[in-house]
């Protein structure tokens, strides 16, 4: 039997999504919802890739220094994320431990331009001196002498996250799984994608997946399954490293920024730092120039760190695409494909407003957030001719 005629013995399905980080997740989890079938597949195991090995922190680093429409999605999903994390809780016993620590930026160069944003936006921003920076945060490095301070801003364990969210879909009889299957290309008659062509690891056959509809949520991934179809989406991977420390006690309450690197305390005791921004194409490895950038960044924030060694050191591809602004909707001129890729170093906290505004898409409904700047089709350049937008 080959994987075609396994398939048929099954009901197809309405949605095959290809990707299982936080996007597939998020994107079947809505579709379910509303009441349709899918089929999510992943190369690797679900949510392994840059949606397991970010930081978790629910916000742009710098939001003042993106377009527009990264602004639209970053606060839509701001709002959206304590709700879906104790409705995952709910769901599955699992805490993805949301945690409005607020987040501490110290000495950003273009602070007036940071206020302006917020003020503009509506966002809560304080600037800080000196003595309100060492009040609130005694353990820090001495010498800041600015911060902004955004209380609103929080973090989340995005492993759990993910893990909720697999679990939450597993729930439903009209979800499957497939894993460690690779999308090796997709079958297009009249404008529609018929099929689409797998290979799972350890075995030579080669499957055939038929779904009424399409979506790739393939992240760093994304260009090398739009590539065959001749369509460009300006996707390319970008590796970020990260160390882990192990605290014997609380050394700061809230996130804490400084020149692009960042530190998250986490309730059990743990500390993230991040992070490096790297093209190496899809190399992944740990370095050792990775983990003295990162540990001198973090001593230069917490000195009592350097009596410290990190515990763990991880890496992770981004999706990384110009501006930071994803492509989300209906890639034409095709009646069934659709694509949620691009967030670049904000994928976890674009992702419940990316997922949304592309389930809304799909259904024919009226989008809640303005789709035409993720068209995509439209080149992100086009974006930054009135807008300072930056990757940080």
């Amino acid at each position: 039997m080959n994987g075609e005629e396994g398939q048929n013995l099954k009901r197809v399905p309405d949605f095959l999504v290809v990707g299982g980080g936080i996007n597939g997740l998020l994107i079947s989890r809505n579709l379910l919802t509303l009441g349709a079938s899918v089929l999510l597949i992943d190369q690797s195991e679900v949510a392994r890739e840059a949606s397991w090995a970010g930081g978790g922190i629910v916000s742009p680093l710098y939001p003042w220094r993106y377009s527009p429409a990264v602004t639209a999605l970053a606060s839509w999903a701001q709002g959206y994320y304590p709700h879906l994390v104790l409705q995952l809780l709910a769901e599955t016993g699992i805490d993805a431990e949301f945690e409005q620590s607020g987040l501490l930026m110290l000495d950003a160069p273009d602070q007036s331009e940071a206020v302006s944003w917020a003020t503009s936006e509506g966002k809560a921003m304080e600037v800080w001196g000196t003595a309100q920076i060492c009040d609130a945060e005694r353990n820090l490095a001495s010498g800041f002498s600015d911060g902004l301070w955004m209380p609103h801003l929080g973090h989340v364990r995005n492993p759990r996250l993910c893990k909720a969210l697999l679990a939450s879909l597993e729930q439903s009889p009209s979800f499957s799984l497939l894993t460690h299957t690779r999308v090796t290309g997709f079958e297009e008659i009249d404008s529609r994608i018929v099929k689409a062509y797998a290979n799972t690891a350890g075995s030579a056959e080669e499957q055939v997946l038929r779904a009424g509809a399409f979506i790739l949520t393939a992240g760093a991934w994304t260009q090398q399954l739009l590539g065959p179809l001749n369509v460009e989406s300006g996707v390319a991977p970008v590796k970020g490293q990260m160390l882990q420390y192990r605290l014997p006690k609380p050394l700061i309450d809230s996130m804490v920024l400084y020149h692009g690197k960042y530190l998250i305390p986490r309730r059990d005791g743990h500390l993230l730092v991040g992070s490096t921004l790297e093209y190496t194409d899809f190399d992944k490895s740990n370095t050792e120039q990775g983990r003295k950038m990162l540990q001198n960044a973090a001593v230069g924030m917490l000195p009592d760190l350097s009596r410290l060694d990190p515990i763990r050191q991880w890496s992770g591809l981004r999706p990384g695409r110009e501006g930071g602004v994803p492509m989300i909707g209906l890639v034409e001129p095709r009646e069934n494909l659709f694509v949620n890729a691009g967030q670049f170093r904000n994928g976890l906290v674009l992702a419940p407003a990316s997922a949304h505004l592309l389930s809304e898409l799909i259904m024919g409904e009226q989008p809640s957030i303005d789709p035409k700047p993720y068209r995509p089709t439209l080149d992100p350049r086009e974006l930054m001719a009135s807008t300072r937008a930056s990757v940080f």
